[in-house]
């Protein structure tokens, strides 16, 4: 603990923890509080909003034995951590209902306790599901310094602020569980400076990191002096510990310190799908994964994300040609594996394939080609995935974009057979500036494929484009429609021809059952399909 008194060090624990985990959780916990303290020196640590059982931990919160393993928790927490007041998120359990929390530890007890009082039920958050929401604010004394306690939502409004600092509160901690979508970080930089504008004392941000589930949480936390200046900002997607030192006098500020980059779009992007695929397979035990191989680009930026978030040595490709497949595919798939160092196999489906044909002639004599030949086609190579996937452990990782999965351009049981989907919210034009991002790092995309027309050579010289509009076209229709709720009339107005704008939302509508049936996949816009956009597959609306 820092000797001076005119000063104050609070560390910013940017740290990932397992969902349900509550003891390792707390483990972890102790382990931070502890260096905290003896290598950094610090006062107070600050963890993230619900750090004692992850978030979100969903309708966990609604067993009563998960409810019950709390107390204890808090009660070990409160008899190990020494020397340091620590700020932890957990769910209190209190006469009024379950609240989200944040307990003040030091001296072997908690000292004070703040509920939570804005409680987010949009987008991807339930919490009025599951909290009661708190009224009162919190303010205690640290180190000669009266700190106000907010949990994540509550800084995004005046209110909750506005109490803390009519409380007498000269610096505000807030512990968050901020997930993260394209433009999140300029957006809570600006609500931050907000806050210090209308109430004039300096906010410390501490975020969640890592990969749960859909949910990315991206880390980045910071700092905002009562100027409304950024003066610390940890890295992105990156556990760690950060100080941050403030000097004591009429008012509380922050000494300048490290701020990290801001990532370009593309570099975010690309990081928090790494994230969130080495999180998804890791936590839930999985030895490596699998995935076809097209010599596409949706599959080639799927097994460099694969490979820059597990490791060459967990992944496993596999290159299944049919009778459409043109070879300078093979040569790109194959080009790519090597040039990432994974192990990879041909299995060509041709086998199969006249083997379902033969089994289904009855049905399939005298009729002309159609999807029908073509899913064919997709299932072989399917079944081949997931037997390897049961054979060796490994999960299989699909590779369908957002626009594809918008519009049904995917087949069930198919390609849309597998465990996760890192790039599930990314549109197919944004496929190639990831790609080309990736290519600046390290080449190891061939140029070919991003150059090429895309096509699933299910059929012989098939392009995309056949089936579907120019992707710069969709693409845009899709972010006005699925992204801004733009109706069928407004897209038209903005420009689109009427009957390409009535095609697309009509797909989309009527593709919800697939989507429904689709594996989860990193969320990195505001309105992913799944948690974000929750829509009834059986409908009457067309528009």
């Amino acid at each position: 603990m820092l000797a001076d008194s005119n000063s104050l060090r609070v560390v910013m624990a940017q740290l990932d923890f397992l969902v349900g985990d509550i003891q390792g959780n707390i483990a972890k916990i102790m382990t931070a509080a502890v260096d905290a303290r003896d290598r950094l020196r610090a006062d107070v640590i600050v963890f993230p909003e619900l750090t004692v059982t992850g978030y979100p931990p969903e309708d966990l919160l609604l067993r009563p034995s998960f409810i019950r393993q709390v107390e204890p928790a808090m009660q070990r927490l409160c008899m190990e951590i020494e020397g340091i007041t620590a700020v932890v998120g957990y769910p209190a359990a209190t006469s009024e209902g379950l609240r989200n929390s944040a307990a003040v530890i030091r001296d072997g007890a908690i000292q004070a306790v703040y509920h939570k009082q804005l409680l987010p039920n949009y987008g991807v958050f339930d919490e009025k599901r599951y909290f009661v929401a708190g009224a009162e604010p919190t303010v205690v004394v640290i180190n000669n310094v009266r700190v106000g306690i907010t949990i994540c939502e509550d800084v995004w409004q005046l209110d909750p602020v506005q109490k803390a600092v009519a409380a007498g509160a000269q610096l505000l901690l807030n512990l968050n569980a901020s997930p993260f979508h394209t433009g999140k970080g300029q957006l809570r930089l600006d609500i931050l400076r907000q806050r210090v504008a209308e109430n004039g004392i300096p906010i410390v941000y501490v975020n969640l990191v890592g990969g749960q589930d859909e949910l990315v949480f991206d880390g980045h936390s910071q700092v905002v002096n009562s100027k409304g200046e950024l003066t610390h900002r940890a890295p992105f997607c990156a556990e760690g510990l950060y100080p941050v030192d403030f000097t004591i006098g009429v008012t509380v500020e922050p000494i300048p310190g490290e701020i990290a980059e801001e990532p370009s779009e593309e570099a975010a992007i690309y990081q928090a799908i790494v994230r969130g695929v080495r999180d998804y397979v890791t936590k839930n035990g999985f030895p490596g994964v699998v995935l076809g191989l097209s010599g596409g680009i949706d599959s080639a930026l799927t097994l460099a994300m694969a490979v820059d978030a597990l490791g060459a040595d967990r992944v496993e490709a596999v290159l299944m040609p049919s009778r459409y497949t043109a070879d300078m595919s093979n040569t790109d798939a194959e080009e790519e594996a090597q040039a990432l160092g994974v192990k990879y196999q041909l299995m060509p489906i041709e086998p199969a394939f006249q083997s379902f044909l033969s089994i289904l002639q009855p049905v399939l004599d005298g009729l002309p080609l159609d999807s029908t030949e073509e899913n064919i086609q997709a299932r072989c190579r399917g079944v081949l995935l997931m037997a390897i996937s049961n054979k060796t452990g490994k999960m299989v990782l699909t590779t369908g974009n957002k626009s594809e999965t918008a519009v049904g351009y995917s087949t069930l049981y198919g390609d849309m057979a597998g465990g996760f989907a890192p790039i599930k919210d990314v549109l197919k034009t944004m496929v190639y500036r990831l790609s080309v991002y990736r290519n600046r790092l390290t080449p190891v995309i061939p140029q070919r494929v991003l150059d090429r027309p895309p096509s699933a050579e299910l059929r012989p010289d098939q392009t995309d484009q056949d089936s579907l509009p120019p992707y710069e076209t969709l693409d845009a229709i899709l972010h006005g429609y699925v992204e801004e709720d733009h109706s069928v009339d407004e897209l038209i107005a903005a420009g689109f021809e009427r009957a390409t704008v009535e095609r697309v939302t009509r797909l989309v509508i009527v593709n919800e059952y697939k989507r429904r049936q689709a594996a989860p996949g990193v969320r990195i816009t505001p309105r992913a399909f799944g948690r974000d956009r929750r829509y009834p597959i059986t409908s009457g609306f067309r528009r």
